[in-house]
C-alpha cells in the first residue's frame, strides 16, 4: 500500500489549523462571555504548569479584545502579594483559568485581588474542589464563603468540569491530597461599587416637625343652637341671673385668725406639744426651733474661749477637763474605747 506523506502531512496541517481556529474562536467567544470589551484593563493570574504557548495564545486573544486603549497584565498567583500594583487598578482579574494548571486560592491572594480591582471590577478564578470536607481542598460552599469574606459579592457559579491530568498531578503535588472526587469550579464574583474604607456624609434632619393640624369634628347644627345664649335669652322673664357677689355674707368677707386654722387635735391631749404626722399648719417648724434654742441655751459657756482646744489650752477649773479636743458648739460623745481606758 503505498503511502503519500506530503498529503497526509498537509491534511494533518489543515486539520490543526481548522482546530486552532476553532478554540480561538471559543476562546473569543468565552471573552464575550465573561463581558470583557474594549478599554478594560485585565490582570491575567497564572501557575504552575502552565503552558508557555497556551499561555501568550490567551494573553493575545485578550489584547485583541481590550484593543489599545486597554491593558492586559500577566502575574504569577504565587508574586501576586509581592507585586506593586496599585489599588483600583484593574476591571477584570482571570485567575487559573488555563485548562493545564489548578491552584488554591488563599484567603491573603483573595484579598489582594479585590484590592487591585476598581470598585465594581470582577473577578473569574478556576480552583479545583471536592465533595467532602478536606484539609487541604474546599468545597464549593466554603469557596463561596472565602470569596465573601475577602470582600466579594454576587458570587455565581459558572461553569463545572473535570481537571484534566496535568492540572490534577500539579495539585496532589503540591498540596499531598490523593482523593478522586475533584472537579474543576468557575466561580464569578464583583467588588462592591465603593471602596474599602470609603466614608459618604449622611444628612439627618433633627428639626421640629410641625404638626400637622387636628381637623375639628363638624358639630351639629341642632346642638350649637341648643347650647347658644343669644341676648333676646338674657331678658327673657324666664332667666334667673344671680349675682355671685350676693352669695357672700359680711362673716365670709372677715380674715381668719392664724390660731384657727390649725387642727383642732394637734398638740392637745398632752401636757407636751406634739406635732401631727405631715403637720401643715407650723407647729412642726416651731417646735424644731424651740428644740434648737434649748440646745443653745444648754450649753455650757466658756470663759477663756480655748476649752475646744484641747487639755493644753484649758484653765484648771474648766468644766471640759479630760475631755478630747472639739468644735465650738459641738456636743462631745465619748466613744466605748475612751471609757474603757478611762
Amino acid at each position: 500500500m503505498h503511502v503519500n506523506y506530503e498529503e497526509e502531512k498537509t491534511k494533518y496541517k489543515k486539520k490543526t489549523k481548522k482546530k486552532r481556529t476553532e478554540q480561538r474562536a471559543k476562546k473569543q467567544e468565552t471573552m464575550a462571555d465573561f463581558g470583557i470589551k474594549a478599554g478594560d484593563k485585565v490582570l491575567l493570574v497564572w501557575t504552575q504548569p502552565s503552558a508557555p504557548v497556551a499561555l501568550k495564545e490567551f494573553v493575545e486573544k485578550l489584547g485583541a479584545v481590550v484593543g489599545a486603549d486597554g491593558k492586559v497584565s500577566v502575574e504569577n498567583v504565587e508574586m501576586l502579594l509581592l507585586s506593586s500594583h496599585a489599588a483600583s487598578t484593574f476591571d477584570w482579574v482571570l485567575s487559573c483559568l488555563l485548562a493545564d494548571s489548578s491552584s488554591i486560592h488563599t484567603s491573603e491572594t483573595l484579598e489582594e485581588m479585590a484590592r487591585i480591582l476598581k470598585p465594581g471590577g470582577k473577578l473569574v478564578l478556576d480552583e479545583p474542589v471536592t465533595g467532602a470536607e478536606a484539609q487541604s481542598v474546599r468545597t464549593a460552599e466554603k469557596l463561596t464563603s472565602v470569596l465573601k469574606l475577602s470582600g466579594f459579592m454576587s458570587v455565581t457559579e459558572v461553569s463545572k468540569s473535570e481537571l484534566n491530568p496535568e492540572a490534577l498531578s500539579s495539585l496532589r503535588m503540591t498540596t499531598g491530597y490523593q482523593g478522586n472526587s475533584l472537579s474543576r469550579l468557575r466561580i464569578s464574583v464583583s467588588k462592591p461599587s465603593f471602596e474599602v474604607g470609603s466614608s459618604s456624609q449622611i444628612k439627618l434632619s433633627f428639626g421640629k416637625k410641625t404638626p400637622k393640624p387636628v381637623e375639628k369634628p363638624a358639630l351639629d347644627p341642632n346642638t350649637v343652637q341648643l347650647w347658644a345664649l343669644s341676648a333676646n335669652d338674657i331678658n327673657d322673664d324666664d332667666v334667673d341671673l344671680v349675682d355671685s357677689d350676693a352669695l357672700l355674707d359680711e362673716e365670709d368677707l372677715k380674715k381668719p385668725d392664724p390660731d384657727s386654722l390649725k387642727a383642732p387635735d394637734c398638740g392637745e391631749g398632752s401636757k407636751k406639744k406634739k406635732a401631727c404626722k405631715n403637720c401643715s399648719c407650723g407647729l412642726a417648724e416651731e417646735l424644731e426651733t424651740e428644740s434648737k434654742g434649748k440646745q443653745t441655751t444648754n450649753l455650757q459657756k466658756s470663759a477663756c474661749g480655748s476649752c475646744y482646744l484641747g487639755d493644753a489650752f484649758r484653765c484648771a477649773s474648766c468644766p471640759y477637763t479630760g475631755m478630747p479636743a472639739f468644735k465650738p458648739g459641738e456636743k462631745i460623745v465619748l466613744d466605748k474605747k475612751t471609757l474603757m481606758d478611762a
